[in-house]
């Protein structure tokens, strides 16, 4: 193992160690909008500082959190103290990552399918990025199921998207984040949805071994197996948990460190018990751990809603929602932790 590489893989190590998990704060500006509008608060660049700001200066955050994902409007801006927010998070002990595509636009030929840009240019935005203080970087690809979605062009072009961008990450000493989301809209089965992202991901591995990628130092980011969202029949935690382990087991390899599962729209408190229903059922051979956005940010949002004096308990409500995702880490979460104190 190089030098670099062996850098990557105490990278990608840190990002999942025992109890914490990623904080992904790289909401385009469409996204943030919409979050800030729920909220009834303009999306203005300063707003966007503030928010974020409050958010990475969390009293005791870094026992919970080992890294947070930026959007590039963020890694360039500076705190009130006139900090780049990189450093902010890195004095203490946090682990700055970027997100580095361009979004999922229509795939051609292909009616409402995806694939995700910003390839173009790249290696030196990836430089720069590191100059500017990230660790790692994460690329987003989305499926559908339904309809013979995702189609085998779809799931091929993403894989070779997502393999491409891990090995330019790695060529700049990031650790590349992989996250192939499978989305869990619509009224498929659990079925269903496990057999889609088992497409998805045997063709992210497939490329990146062919792409060179050294799995050791990259993290992956999958979407959890659940029930379509509008299903008539619901599976439980537990069906969840081993419908996602067994799709996990059959095409992760051992090698990668850790896989960060995202919450894909799912409430804040049902994300926690099915990370926590998977951990239970461990060890297993990688450690699993989150990279949560607004099943994280949810409650400081709200709580804040662009007030000041309401700063203190919107971070100590992040502080508690971080802490019940880090019980869930080792599978020792319960329901009755959600009414417990947040106090900091």
């Amino acid at each position: 193992m190089t030098a670099m590489n062996d850098e990557m893989n105490r990278t990608a190590e840190a990002l999942v160690a025992a109890g914490k998990g990623i904080l992904a704060a790289d909401e385009s500006d469409p996204t943030i909008k919409k979050r800030f509008d729920t909220v009834a608060v303009e999306s203005t660049e300063e707003n966007r500082r503030t928010y974020r700001e409050m958010l990475f200066t969390t009293p005791g955050l870094e026992n919970f959190i080992s890294g947070v994902i930026l959007f590039d409007e963020t890694i360039r801006q500076r705190s009130a103290d006139g900090v780049p927010l990189a450093e902010v998070l890195a004095a203490r002990g946090i682990i700055p990552g970027i997100k580095v595509d361009k979004g999922a636009k229509p795939l051609a030929l292909a009616d409402g399918e995806k694939v995700t840009e910003g390839l173009d240019g790249l290696r030196s935005r990836l430089a720069e990025y590191r100059r500017l203080g990230a660790g790692f970087a994460k690329w987003r690809a989305v499926y559908s199921i339904g309809a013979g979605r995702p189609s085998r062009d779809c799931v091929r072009v993403n894989a070779h998207a997502l393999g491409r961008y891990a090995a330019l990450c790695q060529e700049a000493g990031l650790v590349p984040i992989v996250e192939p989301e499978v989305l869990m809209d619509g009224t498929h089965s659990i079925g269903d949805a496990a057999a889609a992202t088992a497409r998805v991901l045997a063709a992210v591995y497939d490329e990146l071994f062919a792409q060179r990628v050294d799995l050791r130092g990259t993290l992956l980011k999958p979407n959890m197996v659940l029930s379509g969202y509008s299903a008539s029949e619901q599976a439980g935690a537990a069906e969840a948990a081993e419908a996602t382990l067994d799709v996990m087991y059959r095409h992760v390899p051992a090698a990668v460190p850790g896989i960060v599962f995202l919450s894909g729209g799912q409430s804040d408190e049902d994300a926690t018990v099915h990370l926590n229903a998977m951990n239970a059922l461990g060890p297993h051979p990688w450690q699993l751990s989150f990279s949560f956005g607004r099943a994280l940010q949810g409650p400081a949002l709200h709580t804040w809603s662009g007030a000041e004096q309401n700063r203190t308990a919107a971070q100590q409500a992040l502080h508690h929602r971080a802490a019940l995702n880090s019980a869930a880490r080792s599978g020792s979460y319960s329901p009755a932790m959600e009414r417990a104190s947040a106090a900091l």
